[in-house]
């Protein structure tokens, strides 16, 4: 009986032994090694069999190319490893698809001095045919060609300096032919204070009253007629325009008033490197992000940045149909990346992008991004004009009178705030980090929309030189306040006034200053009050009570009554940004700080210690949950010489300063006086007489009273012997 396969086999389904051997031969012969071999040995073969004719035919080749190039072939093997180098660090494709005239005129005078050495090889008979073709001939035509390939090399690469140097041999080429004029003796400049006075009044609008100008009586008569002259073509240029505003008999001053500022154009190519490069950061950290928004703005660029998935993945490992074991990753789950990771990688990101500090945002308010602002190389200046004409605050000024113009955001958009929405504006930041500019920015913005009888300034400055400047303008309510006392007087009559206007609002049943005013015309109307303060500082020195009791209480009551506060101060602590003063200004503006601590203090977060400084401020409206990145306004002095000029020239009668000198007194004396009578006061009557020298302790032990009432106690015996004390004497 004949045996089956599978017995003689001895396995089921197993192949005969003769097929195995030619199946592992032709998967030998498939694997791409073995072909390349088999490849190199044919190639080898060949050469060893045509040797011969190829070595005569390389030698034909070599001689070819060195009659066309000559040495020039040396030139061409620079220029194309140079041009290599490029494209391996992408310069070259940024230069093909982003490239400027510089960099072509750099392009095409390399071109000549390559093709002007080529030329000198040709003159020594080393140029090939390519170089004569380049001199023509090797004469002295040729060499004339090969200079002025230089030439034109040297032009391209350096127009300005060959254009400077051309100057300067004409000029003295002339000064030889001609002769060199005779000087005229200089004549010296007129200082700044002469050039640009405080305030003075040459011509004033038509229908208004002449009044003289306000010029030093020690003055000489020359300096007079020069001051006269500046203030009539400061009115003439701007306050005779045709342009202008006319309100209630005041001329507005024209947008022309202040100077314009050239943008700064940011290269694509830059922030683009730097995406990458934070991109690059991130992953070698182990966070997959992707930039998806690049948004410059005069000192910052915010990269928006999109968090990546952390993946979970599994190795499984299967056989295929040889027997062979293959792993395959199969991906289990992915979550997003965690915020805190991106923002725990702010040092890194810094060292990566060789900045000196950036700022994390995480997230930006009303985006699904995580915003990384890193300083720009060069920063533009953001103009006071440039801001106001924008449609932003245009907006904003056709609905209120207080409009402020503070900046630019860190994406370049312009930022707009209501002062009457504030109310008040509490402003922080180190020495020279941009304060008094804010200060003057929001000054002349309320100047350039508000004539006298709609807004008044009350100015406060410890220094003397800061807002002194403002002495000139007919907004001021009194001439700007250099003494703390008198700073603490114009607080108390602020407080009175107050409550005076409150008392006007109810008779006409008004509900706050703007329904009190929209049936009423020009002097009638009640105008804002704005309490300006340079430096809070000093005056809590001055009286930390009285002050921190003040502006408390203006700060929750005033806003009806239009009267709004901007302070200042350069020593953000608790101790002179207190707890009452934050929680009644809501609306903080933080500038450079030295430390986080300071940071907490005025904006309740960290962040201000990494601003760059010079105008770089976070800015906290009472809306939003975190601030705001922007540059502020630059306004220059000249800029505000010429609104104290404009405003000076109309100066009336009416505008008259208002008396606050008489309110000396402190109002926490006269409620002392009010205060009803301890019943215990006699019992420390006699304690006094009966015992030379008391203390408050000795008066706390004695009546058996707490420390409070004694301190109250001995107050009073005090005040009654300083009384005694006057009558005697």
């Amino acid at each position: 009986m004949v045996k089956g396969k599978e017995e003689i086999t001895g396995k089921r389904g197993a192949r005969p032994r003769g097929r195995s051997w030619w199946l592992r031969l032709f998967r030998l012969l498939t694997l791409w090694p073995v072909w390349i071999f088999l490849l190199l040995v044919v190639a080898a073969a060949v050469v060893w069999w045509r040797w011969p004719a190829l070595t005569s035919w390389a030698a034909g080749v070599r001689d070819a190319t060195f009659n066309l190039f000559g040495w020039g072939l040396i030139l061409l093997a620079i220029a194309v490893a140079i041009a290599l180098g490029m494209i391996w660090r992408r310069r070259l494709l940024d230069f093909v698809y982003r490239w400027r005239l510089h960099q072509l005129n750099r392009l095409l005078g390399a071109i000549a001095f390559i093709l002007s050495v080529w030329g000198v090889l040709a003159l020594l008979q080393k140029g090939g045919a390519i170089g004569q073709r380049i001199i023509g001939q090797p004469d002295a035509f040729g060499a004339l060609r090969v200079v002025g390939l230089l030439m034109a090399g040297v032009v391209l690469v350096a127009p300005r300096g060959c254009f400077r140097l051309l100057k300067k041999l004409l000029s003295r080429l002339v000064r030889l032919v001609i002769g060199r004029p005779a000087r005229r003796p200089p004549r010296p400049a007129p200082s700044r204070k002469e050039a640009m006075p405080a305030a003075v009044v040459e011509a004033p609008p038509p229908g208004a009253p002449e009044t003289k100008p306000a010029v030093p009586a020690s003055a000489p008569a020359q300096t007079q007629q020069e001051l006269r002259q500046v203030a009539q073509e400061v009115w003439r240029k701007y306050g005779e325009s045709s342009a202008v505003v006319i309100v209630d008999g005041w001329r507005l001053p024209p947008i022309d008033i202040l100077d314009k500022s050239i943008d700064t154009e940011f290269g694509q190519a830059d922030n683009m490197q730097r995406a990458k490069l934070i991109e690059e950061a991130m992953a070698s950290y182990g966070v997959e992000a992707k930039v998806v928004q690049v948004n410059a703005g005069p000192t910052v660029t915010q990269f928006g940045v999109e968090p990546g998935w952390e993946r979970k993945t599994r190795e499984i490992k299967e056989k295929d149909k040889d027997g062979n074991v293959r792993v395959r990753v199969e991906e289990v789950s992915k979550t997003r990346v965690k915020v805190d990771k991106i923002t725990g990688l702010a040092n890194d990101l810094a060292l990566a992008l060789a900045a000196s500090s950036i700022r994390i945002e995480a997230p930006v308010p009303g985006k699904s991004v995580v915003g990384i602002e890193v300083p720009n190389t060069v920063s533009s200046v953001v103009s006071l004009r440039g801001v106001i004409e924008t449609s932003v605050f245009q907006k904003l000024e056709a609905r209120s009178k207080m409009a402020l113009a503070l900046g630019k955001g860190a994406g370049g958009e312009a930022v707009a705030a209501d002062l009457a929405k504030m109310p008040h504006l509490l402003i922080a930041g180190a020495t020279g980090s941009g304060k008094t500019v804010c200060l003057n920015t929001i000054i002349c913005c309320l100047l350039l929309h508000n004539t006298p009888n709609d807004a008044r300034f009350f100015m406060v400055d410890p220094k003397r030189v800061e807002l002194t400047p403002y002495n000139g303008i007919a907004h001021l309510a009194a001439p700007v306040i250099v003494d703390t006392s008198k700073a603490l007087s114009t607080l108390r009559w602020l407080n009175q006034e107050m409550d005076k206007r409150y008392q006007e609002l109810s008779k006409t049943g008004a509900r706050n200053i703007e329904s009190y005013n929209k049936t009423r015309q020009g002097a009638e109307r009640m105008p804002y009050l704005v309490l300006v303060i340079d430096e809070l500082a000093d005056l809590m020195m001055a009286g930390f009570d009285e002050v921190e009791h003040i502006l408390c209480r203006l700060a929750q009551l005033a806003r009806a009554t239009g009267i709004h506060l901007v302070v200042a101060t350069q020593r953000p602590s608790v101790d002179v940004i207190t707890g009452l003063i934050k929680a009644n200004f809501p609306t903080r503006i933080s500038f450079a700080v030295t430390s986080q601590v300071d940071s907490r203090t005025i904006l309740d977060m960290a962040g201000a210690e990494k601003l760059l400084g010079r105008g770089d401020m976070l800015y906290m409206p009472t809306e939003a949950a975190k601030p705001k990145r922007l540059q502020g306004c630059l306004v220059s002095d000249a800029e505000i010489e010429r609104l104290v000029y404009f405003w000076g020239n109309q100066r009336r009668e009416e505008t008259a300063e208002l008396k606050i000198d008489g309110l000396v007194t402190s109002p926490t004396d006269t409620r002392r006086e009010d205060l009803p009578q301890d019943p215990l006061l006699d019992a420390a009557r006699q304690l006094a007489q009966q015992h030379k020298h008391i203390s408050t302790s000795f008066l706390q032990r004695r009546l058996r009273i707490g420390y409070p009432r004694a301190a109250r106690l001995m107050e009073q015996l005090e005040d009654e012997g300083v009384k005694e004390e006057e009558q005697s004497g």
